[in-house]
């Protein structure tokens, strides 16, 4: 297998705070790991673990302190436009990515325009509308017509228009409804069948990291403590602080 992404010992530092309070922060710590064509690794770990903060490292939008990252083999390049389309996100709140005043249509059209000037843009657009599961019907509407479900599909369209090789999905089903959770994680599971992309998926839930992910790796305080297969992982968790995310999980 080829990877996509590669994190090399990479390591992020900042600081927090205003004057006597300014500290220094390790965001990540030395972190490691790759993700493969076509793989979904899942990240979980609680809150201030580093999750969201490799996410940004892996899309390129997070100086690193030191360490490599590297995309399809090569360093990843700091210029947007330079992996424009190639890496993309979806977010916790789909609102994040949709502009309320424009139309479906113009929303998943946008990166597309940034990376193409060929082709019938606006009918790959609706290709991609029909493969999240939304009719026609929807392109002409604006978010605040759309249930959360619906805002969701529509950001996941607009990720996967650009045909991407890598996409990060950030906490992507824990603002919706539980019901909804599952029809998106199997919507992402058939799309990535379908087109191929590999994903880096971050969540604090760990059934809906068992579910859509090949491998997980476990954050704590910076560091991946645990990296295993999906079903070695779930069976017996090997480290403690992965023992106790899953006694949490239960209790």
């Amino acid at each position: 297998m080829t990877a996509i992404i590669e994190l090399d010992d990479v390591r992020v530092e900042f600081r927090s705070g205003w004057g006597a309070n300014r500290r220094d922060v390790i965001a990540m710590a030395g972190v490691s790991f790759e993700v493969e064509q076509g793989e979904t690794l899942g990240l979980v770990g609680e809150s201030g673990s580093g999750k969201t903060t490799t996410g940004a490292v892996a899309l390129g939008l997070q100086r690193v302190t030191r360490g490599t990252v590297r995309f399809e083999g090569a360093p990843l390049a700091r210029s947007l436009r330079s992996r424009a389309g190639r890496v993309q996100a979806v977010q916790q709140h789909p609102q994040w990515a949709l502009d309320p005043r424009r139309r479906v249509i113009d929303s998943v059209l946008e990166p597309l325009r940034v990376v193409s000037h060929d082709g019938d843009h606006e009918k790959r657009a609706l290709a991609m509308l029909s493969d999240v599961g939304l009719t026609e019907s929807f392109a002409g509407r604006r978010p605040h017509e759309l249930s959360g479900g619906q805002r969701q599909r529509v950001a996941i369209a607009r990720a996967l228009v650009t045909r991407p090789r890598f996409i990060v999905f950030d906490e992507a089903v824990s603002a919706l409804d539980v019901s909804v959770q599952a029809q998106i994680i199997n919507l992402i599971r058939d799309l990535q069948k379908e087109h191929g992309f590999s994903s880096l998926f971050i969540s604090h839930d760990l059934a809906a990291v068992r579910y859509v992910s090949h491998r997980v790796a476990v954050m704590r305080r910076g560091e991946v403590v645990e990296l295993a297969d999906t079903a070695v992982f779930y069976e017996s968790p090997a480290h403690p602080y992965s023992q106790k995310l899953f006694q949490e999980l239960t209790s």
